[in-house]
């Protein structure tokens, strides 16, 4: 797997020089129209909806997906299968991840930052990261901090789930290698890329519980187990099931939880630095309700992203309504931000790939903002994996070869463009 990773990266050299493809972006070189596109999935062995990374692309390819971008948690060893099946089906692929950080000043205000539980815990994105494989030192260390501190924390999740539903009346046998076996066994995923995830704890006892309750007076024996009145109608609703584990024994304040360790904001941010990505604020925006504190007045949000020196914003529209999205959209790559969508996929719901809002589809201008953050997110791996800089540089700040952050938005948005009309091609000549 680590040596397909980066035979993987060196489709993107193929493509050209840097000096080759500038001179086709001046030419205006790139797709016709831009293809549907979504920047952000995840692939198993995260918790995904998706069995298998050949699944997923072929998937993508039949909903006409021309850009492709995985963001995974803390294991990069199947990029290298994403990639030589993206080549496969000639889908563009972006490389990015997902880290959770804690901004403990903001923990201690009781400020919600893009979690709508707990104050102060901060998603933070990584796009256009090259750099995967061969890892830097601290980019190594701080991927083992992650890993050991979330493995303690699911292992003790894991046995607190199993005492609470025993004493309420479901023994089971699920511990740590029931939940990695299953992992195993539904994806093929070799067991040392396996860390799991709260959703893989969820699965598992679903499942057990699946198998020792007739369907038959399963929703009244619920209301015991979880130590709440159920708000499911179908007792094979296995999703809605999952959901209800976590909400009612694994979430802060609940039977099984374990309070969580992370790395403080400024080192998840160095994480995807020493990636070679940019980092990216995933927006949830009126995906809660009450909107999050962090997130409740969009200038004061795009002023912090500033200070923090982040320069680009994701969305997963689906969570939102068309208003806000073509609002803050709008204000942020108007405030020089860069833009992108995804679907996450990252439950057992085959959503389909193109991005869409919560009430409709995405407004054709905020559908181009989209496309121009991909392509902006194309360009940065392309010169970085030949050893340029990209759109901010290796300690995050913003390319200054540009006059402006519209002009350097828009330059690399062309010659990304150009970068993935290359591979198209050449996906059509291989």
């Amino acid at each position: 797997m680590r040596t397909k990773a980066r035979s993987g990266l060196d489709a993107l050299p193929a493509l050209g020089t840097p000096a080759e493809i500038r001179e086709l972006a001046d030419r205006g070189y790139g797709p016709s129209s831009p293809p549907p596109t979504n920047a952000h999935i995840h692939l198993p062995p995260n918790f995904s909806a998706f069995d298998s990374v050949e699944q997923a692309l072929e998937l993508a390819a039949s909903q006409q997906i021309g850009v492709l971008g995985i963001s995974n948690y803390y294991d990069y060893s199947v990029y290298g299968e994403f990639v030589d099946r993206a080549r496969k089906v000639g889908i563009f692929p972006l490389f990015g991840l997902e880290i959770i950080a804690m901004q403990e000043d903001l923990r201690k205000a009781g400020t919600r930052v893009n979690d709508p539980a707990n104050p102060g815990k901060t998603y933070l994105c990584g796009k256009g990261i090259t750099r995967f494989e061969d890892m830097s030192p601290e980019a190594r260390r701080l991927i083992d901090v992650i890993r050991e501190n979330d493995s303690r924390r699911m292992t003790a999740m894991v046995d607190h789930m199993r005492s609470v539903l025993s004493s309420r009346g479901l023994g089971t046998n699920v511990d740590e290698q029931a939940v990695v076996d299953m992992i195993v066994q539904r994806h093929g995923s070799p067991r040392e890329s396996v860390f799991l995830q709260e959703r893989h704890i969820s699965q598992a006892f679903q499942e057990a519980l699946f198998r020792q309750l007739p369907a038959e007076g399963r929703l009244s024996r619920l209301n015991g187990l979880l130590g709440a009145a159920t708000k499911l109608s179908d007792p094979a609703d296995h999703v809605g099931l999952q959901n209800e584990l976590r909400s009612h024994l694994m979430k802060a304040g609940k039977p099984a939880f374990v309070e969580e360790s992370f790395l403080s904001f400024a080192e998840a941010r160095r994480l995807v630095l020493e990636l070679r990505g940019i980092p990216s604020y995933p927006v949830l925006a009126d995906g809660a309700s009450p909107v999050c504190e962090f997130e409740a007045d969009i200038e004061k949000l795009i002023e912090e992203l500033k200070i923090r020196e982040v320069y680009a914003a994701e969305w997963i529209p689906v969570r939102n309504k068309q208003a806000v999205v073509a609002d803050q959209v709008a204000k942020m790559r108007a405030a020089g931000l860069v833009v992108t969508a995804g679907t996450e996929h990252n439950t057992l719901d085959l959503i389909p790939f193109q991005p869409k809002c919560k009430d409709g589809d995405l407004p054709p201008n905020i559908r181009d903002v989209f496309w121009e953050g991909a392509c902006v997110v194309a360009a940065h791996q392309f010169l970085s994996v030949n050893g340029e800089c990209g759109f901010v540089d290796a300690n995050g700040s913003p390319n200054p070869a540009y006059s402006s952050a519209d002009d350097r938005i828009q330059s690399m948005a062309k010659i990304g463009a150009a970068v993935i009309q290359r591979y198209f091609d050449l996906c059509k000549t291989n």
